[in-house]
């Protein structure tokens, strides 16, 4: 089952904001966090099959699609923190008792830990699939982050999401995409602009030994080297931390091997 026949449901968070997420299943929730120029569509191959185990929560993170903005102004809200307390909120009016589990890919893993660690008692376990972020002694994103932003700030966007695209998961990537892929990262292209103010962060992965919840870190074979040099900064914090691969798959591991992918993570979550 496709995620795009899910009906979807709203949430209110308290500035007003709108998220927009995905309802599927009965039991153990957890929640998918999408990364960079996705949204709730990201899943679309997860929603059926972890929803066979427990309850799915997918949402749009704050500023995607569809309550993307159109225009070309950053927005000032438009963060990992941000995205952590809006996604907070909602496991708190959905699942006041009970603690969900939580799988981020790529920006979304490291909202994820963010989630973690503001929230400690929210998080059942984390599965974190080839986080993004800019830590000590591992290679920024900063340069082709900004230059994807640039290009799409002059209404170049197709060469933006090419830069974008083939730096976080290999070259030629972008071209070779699905449809159903490329609209959605078109959906979500004025993202960049925002996130762009991120590039200069540089994150002290100290705080994350303060994690106690089981915590899964998985790789795509084929991704690019600086998701594996995040993943052994993080280990050597998480104590608990535990690793694998998703054979034949880079970065969208999930889209490129869904069946190991989606194995992988229930094996881990039922342990």
């Amino acid at each position: 089952m496709p995620a795009l026949d899910l009906p979807e449901s709203l949430f209110t968070l308290n500035d007003s904001t709108s998220l927009s997420f995905l309802d599927y299943g009965f039991g153990q929730t957890t929640l998918l966090v999408h990364g960079s120029l996705c949204d709730y569509r990201y899943w679309r191959w997860q929603m059926a099959a972890l929803g066979e185990y427990g309850k799915i929560l997918a949402p749009s993170l704050r500023g995607y699609w569809p309550n993307a903005s159109l225009t070309s102004a950053p927005d000032k809200r438009f963060s990992v923190g941000q995205h952590a307390a809006d996604l907070i909120g909602l496991i708190q009016a959905t699942h006041p008792d009970q603690p969900v589990n939580v799988i981020g890919h790529s920006r979304g893993a490291h909202v994820a830990l963010e989630i973690a660690l503001q929230a400690p008692d929210a998080v059942r376990a984390l599965v974190l699939a080839d986080p993004g972020m800019n830590l000590a002694g591992v290679g920024h994103n900063r340069e082709f982050l900004l230059r994807a932003a640039e290009a799409i700030s002059l209404g170049n966007d197709e060469d933006g999401l090419a830069t974008f695209i083939d730096a976080v998961s290999g070259a030629d990537t972008w071209r070779r995409m699905t449809g159903w892929f490329k609209s959605m990262v078109r959906d979500n292209a004025r993202t960049l602009l925002s996130q762009a103010h991120e590039a200069d962060a540089d994150h002290d992965p100290q705080p994350f030994s303060a994690i106690k919840c089981p915590v899964l870190l998985l790789g795509g074979q084929q991704s690019p080297p600086r998701y594996s040099q995040i993943m052994d900064v993080l280990e050597k914090h998480i104590g608990q931390a535990r690793r694998d691969t998703i054979a034949m798959a880079s970065h969208g591991m999930n889209l490129a091997n869904p069946k190991s992918f989606n194995r992988k993570v229930l094996e881990f979550l039922n342990n």
